[in-house]
């Protein structure tokens, strides 16, 4: 039993070890969306002599009309960017650095305040499942005191249960607000098209480690309690047979004799050990009596 409690103590510690590395690692980085955005190509200059527009004169001369031969796409480049729950960054097409803006500010107005309850929401996520950790390590620690260790499983489980509620809710609603600023955000940010990135699938293995050590937590403690029920009502019953068969050897040496057997010996008690039968006592009243109405018999008898 001892065994078997530590090794689901061990699985649950272990599922909620990764799911708090994968969401912090989640919370932290800027991959969960990804994709290319499309931005007019910049004039050809000294510095820059690809990925631009050509266009063969004197552009500098604002007077002159000046003509491209590139059309649809080609007009365009499409830059790499990746979003965050804090931030967006795209290339610049300058230079190989990037630039970086805060997601919350290109978020539309109407889904700043779901932004918001998703920040929220997944920062009471990783704090539920720290305290959930700590009490499974706590959990750990007290494996020999049965009783302890089922209370703090107890805890355990409610508080990794309502941290995998509040991360599925976080991670649809940051869905929901991306999808919102694709369509409503500012004009040169919109991407041309995206996915999801590997910082959004972490999030997700983060929520489905959360509910697994839920289910193994809520699993052992349901296993503990229902062996401590077997084992006591298993208690009990050799109790209550052992204290049948204590009261039935006390009685079984403590029965009556029966009741020819104890006629007998009163019988026997009576009898002197000669054995004549010993005489049975006259009242005084009965024995003069008696003399009286002999001796008036004995005159009628003279006379």
């Amino acid at each position: 039993m001892k065994s078997a409690r530590k090794c689901r103590a061990l699985i649950s510690v272990g599922l909620n070890f990764f799911a708090l590395l994968f969401s912090i690692t989640a919370f932290t980085t800027t991959y969960w969306c990804v994709g290319t955005q499309r931005v007019p190509k910049p004039k050809c200059s000294k510095l820059r002599t690809h990925q631009c527009i050509d266009y063969g004169v004197n552009v500098t001369d604002p007077n002159k009309v000046v003509y491209s031969w590139e059309t649809g796409d080609d007009r365009f480049l499409f830059r790499q960017f990746h979003t965050g729950i804090w931030f967006s960054c795209e290339e610049n097409i300058n230079d190989e650095r990037e630039e970086c803006r805060s997601f919350i500010d290109l978020a539309p107005a109407s889904a700043k305040g779901i932004l918001w309850l998703s920040l929220v929401s997944e920062m009471l996520y990783i704090m539920l499942l720290m305290v959930g950790f700590s009490l499974m390590c706590l959990e750990l620690v007290h494996s020999r005191n049965a009783i302890d260790g089922l209370k703090l499983n107890a805890f355990a489980a409610v508080f990794t249960v309502l941290s995998g509620l509040l991360g599925m809710v976080a991670h649809m609603m940051y869905t929901q607000v991306f999808q919102a600023t694709v369509s409503l955000g500012p004009a040169d940010w919109r991407p041309y098209n995206w996915d999801y990135g590997w910082s959004f699938c972490m999030a997700w293995a983060s929520f489905t480690c959360c509910m697994g050590a839920s289910v193994t937590t809520l699993n052992s403690y349901t296993k503990t309690v229902i062996e401590f029920r077997r084992k006591r009502k298993t208690f009990q019953q050799s109790v209550r047979e052992e204290q049948a068969r204590e009261a039935f050897g006390y009685f079984h040496q403590r029965s009556p004799p029966s009741v020819s057997t104890s006629v007998d010996d009163e019988d026997a008690g009576r009898t002197p050990k000669n054995g004549r039968k010993s005489p049975v006592p006259v009242a005084a009243g009965t024995a003069s009596l008696d003399l009286s109405d002999t001796t008036g018999s004995l005159g009628e008898e003279q006379c």
